[in-house]
C-alpha cells in the first residue's frame, strides 16, 4: 500500500475521473443517439443509485440535444476531450506499474492504449445496465454477469496498461479482487447514495451532488487500488506463484 501511494492515488484518480467524465458525457448528450444516452443514465443509476431530484438532474444534463450544443462542441473538440480524458487511464497505468514495481512504459509502447481503455469503458458504462438487469432477465442473472463482466475488464484493463510486460495469469488475482469490490460497491451504494445525494443537492444545489460524487469516487478507487495491490502479492505467495507461473520480483 506505502508503494502504490494509496490515499494520493485514489484521490488522483477519482479527480481524474470526475474531470473526464463531464466533457465526456457533454460530447455523449450532444451527439450520441437516445438509446445510448438512455443505457448511460441506467448505468449511472445502477452505480450510484441515483433518485429523486439527483436523478432528474442527471436526466436534464443529458437531454441537451439542441443544434448549438452540437456546435459548440464540434468534431475539433470532441478530439480534444478525447486526448485530455486520457488523463485517467495515464494515472490508472501508474497505479498497474506501482503495483507491479515496473518502470514507466515507452511512449510509443503505451500512449494508443490510453485511447483504447478509454473507448472500451465507455461503451463498457453504456452496456452496464443492461448487463446488471441481465439483459431482461432479472438480478438473479445480472449480478453473476455483473461480477463476471466486471473482473474480465480489470483483467484486460492491467494487462493493457501494463504494456503487456505481465502475462495474463498472474493479473488475475487482482482482477478478480478489483472485479468483485467494484460490484460491491456498486450494489451497497444503492442503500446510501440516494439519500446522501439528494440531502446534498437539496441544502447545497448542484456543487453538493459534486463533492458527494467526489467522495464516491475516491472510495471507488481506493477499492481499485487496493484490489490491484493486494493482487500482486497474492500472485508472489507460493501456492498460487507456482499455478499462474508468475515471474520472481524484479
Amino acid at each position: 500500500m506505502v508503494d502504490v501511494s494509496l490515499l494520493d492515488s485514489s484521490t488522483r484518480l477519482a479527480a481524474q475521473a470526475f474531470l473526464t467524465a463531464i466533457p465526456v458525457f457533454i460530447a455523449v448528450a450532444a451527439f450520441a443517439p437516445p438509446s445510448v444516452r438512455g443505457q448511460l443514465i441506467d448505468s449511472a443509476t445502477y452505480a450510484l443509485g441515483l433518485s429523486g431530484a439527483s436523478l432528474d438532474q442527471v436526466r436534464l444534463a443529458f437531454g441537451t440535444t439542441d443544434d448549438p450544443t452540437r456546435e459548440t462542441s464540434g468534431t475539433v473538440g470532441i478530439l480534444v476531450t478525447l486526448v485530455s480524458a486520457t488523463a485517467c487511464s495515464r494515472a490508472l497505468q501508474r497505479v498497474c506499474e506501482r503495483s507491479w514495481h515496473l518502470p514507466s512504459a515507452g511512449l510509443r509502447l503505451i500512449a494508443w492504449r490510453w485511447v483504447v481503455w478509454l473507448l472500451v469503458w465507455l461503451a463498457a458504462l453504456v452496456v452496464q445496465g443492461l448487463v446488471r438487469d441481465g439483459f431482461g432477465a432479472g438480478a438473479w442473472l445480472g449480478l453473476p454477469l455483473s461480477c463476471v463482466s466486471s473482473i474480465l475488464l480489470w483483467w484486460w484493463t492491467q494487462h493493457l496498461l501494463l504494456g503487456s510486460r505481465v502475462a495474463w495469469l498472474p493479473l488475475l488475482p487482482g482482477a478478480v479482487l478489483t472485479g468483485i469490490g467494484v460490484v460491491v460497491l456498486a450494489w451497497a451504494s444503492r442503500f446510501y447514495m440516494p439519500r446522501t445525494l439528494n440531502r446534498s443537492l437539496a441544502a447545497f444545489g448542484p456543487l453538493g451532488m459534486v463533492f458527494t460524487v467526489l467522495s464516491w469516487l475516491i472510495v471507488l478507487f481506493t477499492v481499485v487500488c487496493v484490489g490491484i495491490a493486494t493482487g500482486y502479492v497474492l500472485a508472489h505467495e507460493r501456492p498460487l506463484a507456482r499455478r499462474l507461473g508468475t515471474p520472481p520480483p524484479g
